[in-house]
C-alpha cells in the first residue's frame, strides 16, 4: 500500500486520501520506477529499471512510438512531449509523479462526471469513479481524449474535506462533510500540472481511511 505520508505531502489536495489509495490500487503501481509500454492492445515486455536513469532511458526509447506509462500513478509519459529529449527525470520521482498523476486524474473525473450530468447521489458516484479509472487507463471516455480535452472547470465541485473528518453537518436532509474552504484555481489546459476545480468524492471513499 502506498505510504500515507506520501499521499498527504504530494497528492492533489482535492482528492481524499482514500480515493488516492483506490486510484493507485486500481490503475497505478507501488514501484516509482515502474514503466509500462503498450503497442496497441499488446504489452511490450521491457526490462525492469533499477535506477531512475535506467527508467528514463527506457522511457526515451519508446515514447512517441508506443504508449508509455510511468511511476506510481502510471502517468502518460508522452503527454505534451514532442521529442524524447523533452522528458524530465522527475517523471519517476514518487512525489512529483503522484502530484501530477492525481491532478490529471482529477481532471479525467471531472470530464466523466460532466457526461453523467454531475451526479451527487452516492449510488452513482462509484460508477463515475469506475469510468474515470477506465478513462485513465485507456486515455478515452465516450470518444473524448481525456488527457488533452479541455477541463470542464465550470463544474462547481469542491473538496469538502475538513481537518477533522468526523465533523458532519446536515444540509437539505443530506449529510455532507463540513467545508473548511472551497478550493479553486484557474482553468487547466492540457498541462496536467495545472489543477482545476477540486472534486468531492466523499461518496466513494467514505469509511475507508
Amino acid at each position: 500500500m502506498i505510504d500515507a505520508a506520501l499521499i498527504q505531502q504530494c497528492a492533489d489536495p482535492g482528492l481524499k486520501p482514500a480515493i488516492v489509495e483506490q486510484f493507485i490500487e486500481r490503475a497505478g503501481s507501488q514501484d516509482p520506477l515502474a514503466v509500462t509500454v503498450r503497442s496497441g492492445n499488446r504489452v511490450v515486455l521491457v526490462p525492469r529499471p533499477s535506477t531512475p536513469a535506467e527508467a528514463m532511458a527506457l522511457i526515451g526509447q519508446h515514447v512517441g512510438r508506443n504508449v508509455v506509462r510511468v511511476g506510481i500513478t502510471q502517468y502518460p509519459a508522452g503527454l505534451g512531449v514532442v521529442e524524447a529529449g523533452e522528458l524530465k527525470a522527475d517523471l519517476v520521482d514518487a512525489c512529483v509523479n503522484l502530484r501530477m498523476g492525481t491532478a490529471l486524474f482529477a481532471k479525467v473525473y471531472r470530464i466523466v462526471a460532466k457526461w453523467y450530468g454531475n451526479p451527487t447521489e452516492k449510488e452513482v458516484l462509484p460508477q463515475v469513479f469506475d469510468d474515470a479509472i477506465i478513462g485513465w487507463q485507456t486515455g478515452y471516455f465516450e470518444g473524448t481524449a481525456v488527457f488533452r480535452a479541455e477541463d470542464p472547470t465550470e463544474l462547481n465541485l469542491i473538496d469538502r474535506r475538513p481537518a477533522n473528518e468526523t465533523e458532519m453537518v446536515e444540509s437539505g436532509g443530506d449529510k455532507a462533510i463540513s467545508a473548511g474552504a472551497a478550493y479553486a484555481r484557474d482553468a487547466a489546459t492540457v498541462d496536467p500540472n495545472k489543477a482545476g476545480i477540486r472534486i468531492d468524492l466523499y461518496g466513494i471513499g467514505a469509511g475507508r481511511q
